[in-house]
């Protein structure tokens, strides 16, 4: 067998694997708790998008150190409404394209109501655009 055997291969198995749909179990939103169902494309990217923003980057070992995000170092941070805002986007932009389904994200919208980070984001996948609440 020669080296440049394997890399055809390796490329077949590649092309093989993006013509599967994207799955994931799927969650209800409003209890955070698994359904026991699987769901596929746009729906299993907002399970991904709900799970990433949820978990605390580099909080938990069995998620990678590209899973999650860092919002939770906004707490306490004694800045300007426009520096949090503007590290909030770019938090959430840095989680979510981890996903190579998330094209980008867009429409970001947020605010800070008695000290509570709120926002709206949508996001751009292979599947179509997904609101997401933050």
């Amino acid at each position: 067998m020669f080296p440049f055997d394997i890399e055809e291969e390796e490329n077949e198995e590649i092309e093989e694997m993006e013509e599967v749909p994207y799955r994931e179990y799927e969650i209800d939103f409003v209890t955070g708790q698994l359904t026991g169902r699987i769901v596929e494309g746009r729906e299993a990217v907002k399970v991904w998008i709900y799970l990433a923003l949820h978990i605390d980057r580099y909080h938990f070992e069995q998620y990678t150190w590209n899973y999650g995000n860092e919002l939770s170092e906004l707490i306490g941070e004694q800045a300007e409404q426009e520096y949090v805002q503007l590290e909030a986007y770019r938090m959430i932009e840095e989680c979510l394209l981890q996903n190579h389904y998330i094209l980008g994200i867009s429409g970001f919208e947020c605010g800070i109501e008695n000290d509570k980070l709120t926002g709206k984001v949508t996001v751009d996948t292979e599947y179509g655009e997904v609101e997401v609440d933050v």
